[in-house]
């Protein structure tokens, strides 16, 4: 257990025993460090803990307070889930399209979404950067470093990875256009039409449309809502399929918001390394944990080259920009090629702005207050679904991301409850779309990337009024 989290277990504890009670001001966060030992960013995680629990709230220039009545919040789900372990084609994209056409207009409740707000990044200033770059462009730069990209910003993004333990250089990476194009190249690199791939169930649907695309056979492995894969099924889904790759969201998976724990993390590099099998490591989430340190990828543990690690600023800082990255390991070369073909290169002005945000420090902060905003929005949301959804409702709690993974009670049915809201102007990702065996079909994702403000409120409720209903 992370030192943020025992310290917020033990003033759970203190409140529950009513040793703190209702109304009551926490110690500040100068009185907690210097009574526990810790630091600052540990009281200040804890804290956001215990107010995404619903047992603090903050106030204004005032500090913490006990809740004058903690909410109970629904249940987690406390298994893994258990797909039927076939490898089979993937033909997803068609349900995906029909979902995500009704979430699209601006005036749609955007529960359903894979975006956060635009509201909480620093577009402003992202946009003098860009202005300044397209102004004052060398024209040789619009040709130098073109296929792996601006060297200023893959510099950049080596240092941040240095800085969380992660041995990885300039030269290491390759710059594209999102992390979608980083995903479908290394796909490409490391597989052929008609081979199996391994992914968790449940799957982001981008992934499954991706190995529909390129003809390949999907092997659901089971996976924890808190703590990620199981390690031992994807042992036996290895020995029985045979893949050529795996694909996972190691850190704050969506749709789920699963963790790896390092030591578990670490123990998945070593078992795919005995199988000479690559992983694809999809962490674009990565920068969004509540916790005090940043926990570690794949791509950290792994000695052989064989973590395809892949990611980007759309989700942390510059969503539209299309900025993402590749770091191949042992596949490289082939990376790099295949880009070329494909889309020879990214946009050049796009990534000159992002390298001068960067080199002028703020991206850090603009970190902390988005990881802030979205551990209270949470708690918000956390809140909203005990209080507007049926008895028999579980819900995940993760420690970084911006998604909800709620089971309904298994009579209820995601897709008539996704129709029904969407005639209603509320948009809700249904559970059948992360699966390509159409499983969790009493299943939601929820996405706590927006205020939770009187309309999305009412959106909330009318999803927990559907969700009571058992006809479908």
């Amino acid at each position: 257990m992370k030192r943020y989290q025992a310290l917020a277990d033990d003033i759970a504890r203190s409140i529950r025993q009513g040793l703190l009670r209702p109304g009551q001001r926490l110690p500040s966060v100068r009185e907690t460090r210097a009574a526990r030992g810790v630091s600052a960013a540990t009281v200040f995680q804890a804290y956001y803990l215990l107010e995404a629990q619903g047992l603090v709230q903050p106030r204004p220039r005032s500090g913490y307070y006990v809740r004058a009545a903690p909410e109970p919040l629904p249940p987690e789900p406390d298994a893994a889930s258990a797909p039927d372990g076939e490898s089979r084609p993937v033909d997803v994209s068609a349900l995906v399209f029909e979902v995500l056409e009704s979430a699209m207009a601006r005036e749609v409740v955007p529960l359903g979404s894979a975006f956060l707000s635009p509201a909480l990044f620093p577009l402003a200033r992202l946009g003098r950067a860009m202005a300044h770059e397209a102004v004052h462009l060398d024209p040789r730069s619009t040709v130098d470093d073109l296929t792996p990209g601006k060297s200023e910003l893959r510099r950049h993004i080596a240092l941040r990875y240095r800085v969380e333990g992660v041995d990885l250089g300039a030269g290491d990476l390759v710059i594209c256009n999102g992390a979608i194009e980083a995903l479908n190249l290394c796909i490409a690199a490391t597989t052929r039409p008609g081979d199996a791939v391994l992914v968790e169930s449940p799957c982001f649907y981008v992934a499954l449309q991706t190995l529909e695309r390129y003809g390949l056979r999907a092997v659901e492995v089971p996976t924890h809502p808190r703590e990620g894969i199981d390690l031992g099924a994807l042992d036996a889904a290895i020995r029985r399929h045979a893949p050529k790759a795996c694909w996972l969201m190691t850190r704050f998976q969506n749709p789920l918001g699963a963790s790896l724990p390092e030591a578990k993390t670490r123990e998945l590099v070593e078992l795919l390394a005995r199988h000479e099998l690559p992983l694809i490591e999809d962490d674009v989430y990565g920068e969004l944990h509540f916790g005090a340190q940043r926990p570690r990828p794949a791509k950290a543990f792994d000695t052989r080259g064989l973590v395809l690690h892949c990611s980007s600023f759309s989700k942390t800082l510059a969503p539209g920009y299309r900025i993402g990255w590749a770091a191949p390991g042992r596949y490289a070369q082939q990376v790099a090629r295949l880009k070329l073909t494909h889309t020879l290169a990214t946009c050049v002005p796009a990534q000159l702005a992002i390298a001068r945000y960067l080199q002028r420090g703020s991206y850090e902060r603009h970190l902390r207050g988005l990881r802030k905003t979205l551990a209270q929005q949470q708690a918000a949301y956390l809140r909203a679904v005990a209080q507007h959804f049926p008895a028999g409702t579980r819900v995940t709690r993760p420690d970084g991301g911006y998604f909800l993974w709620i089971e309904l009670p298994p009579d209820r049915d995601a897709l008539w409850i996704q129709r029904q809201a969407a005639q209603r102007g509320i948009s809700v990702a249904p559970g059948p779309i992360f699966s390509a065996h159409r499983g969790y079909r009493h299943c939601l994702r929820l996405n706590y990337g927006h205020p939770l403000d009187d309309r999305v409120d009412a959106g909330l409720r009318v999803l927990g009024e559907l969700s009571a209903a058992r006809s479908g």
